[in-house]
């Protein structure tokens, strides 16, 4: 079954562990360090619009853009007053009206794309859509997680508001992760319905992901440990890179 479906509406409980304020704070300072403090910004994979709404609130201009319409009617949903506009398009196939400062994706959205002509595209869209000198900043799973930390095991929560079985597989010679997602989740008289959904992710060596940057016509790509200015570790779990237009 399709991602980020019937999770959706779950997302948000399980996933209260994601430091999306830190991330804000992480982001905005690189924004203002490239003299960024206010216009249009694109949250690409945006999700339940947690970090969308975050950014909004420091004075960016936010779209949101992503793949699940269930995700995005989530995100409608939390709306906060706020002026957000909202797109459901795959990353690869990225069109927007106008051009905007600069683009973030967070929590390995990237990772989503298996095949690395889309992610190639992904990268050449999003350079398109930038202004000159804007940058492209997101996180990717690495290497390290997906094979020390995923790997064949199966994952477990329990809340009275539902409860999931995450069971993962990573396939070395392919490079891909799959994990299998139960989840049961109250309906409105109580009774719990089980759902299944099928994620997959593939893992990207970070010495490709930078030359499939520069292929697509960014000039300067940075590597960080994790939303960190430090650099990245053998048994870094999160990469995040900066990548710039210009």
């Amino acid at each position: 079954m399709d991602a980020y479906t019937a999770f959706a509406q779950v997302y948000d409980l399980f996933m209260d562990n994601v430091p999306y304020e830190q991330w804000c704070a992480y982001i905005t300072g690189i924004l203002r360090e490239h003299d960024i403090t206010e216009g249009p910004i694109l949250d690409l994979g945006c999700g339940t619009g947690e970090l969308t709404r975050l950014l909004a609130a420091e004075g960016y201009d936010l779209t949101g853009v992503d793949s699940s319409p269930e995700m995005l009617q989530e995100a409608l949903a939390g709306q906060r007053g706020q002026d957000i506009l909202y797109l459901l398009q795959p990353m690869q196939e990225l069109e927007l009206d106008g051009c905007v400062r600069a683009v973030c994706s967070a929590c390995d959205c990237i990772n989503y794309l298996l095949d690395e002509g889309e992610l190639l595209e992904t990268f050449r869209r999003v350079e398109a859509c930038l202004e000159e000198d804007g940058i492209f900043l997101f996180d990717v799973n690495t290497d390290y997680k997906y094979r020390q930390l995923l790997g064949d095991n199966t994952f477990a929560e329990s809340r009275d508001e539902g409860a999931f079985i995450w069971e993962n597989y990573y396939d070395e010679e392919s490079a891909v992760n799959q994990y299998d997602l139960t989840l049961f989740i109250p309906d409105r008289e109580g009774l719990f319905r089980r759902y299944t959904e099928t994620h997959l992710q593939r893992n990207y060596p970070l010495s490709l992901l930078t030359e499939l940057l520069r292929e697509a016509g960014f000039t300067r790509v940075e590597l960080f440990d994790d939303y960190t200015r430090e650099p990245v570790r053998r048994d870094s779990e999160r990469v995040t890179l900066l990548a710039q237009k210009g």
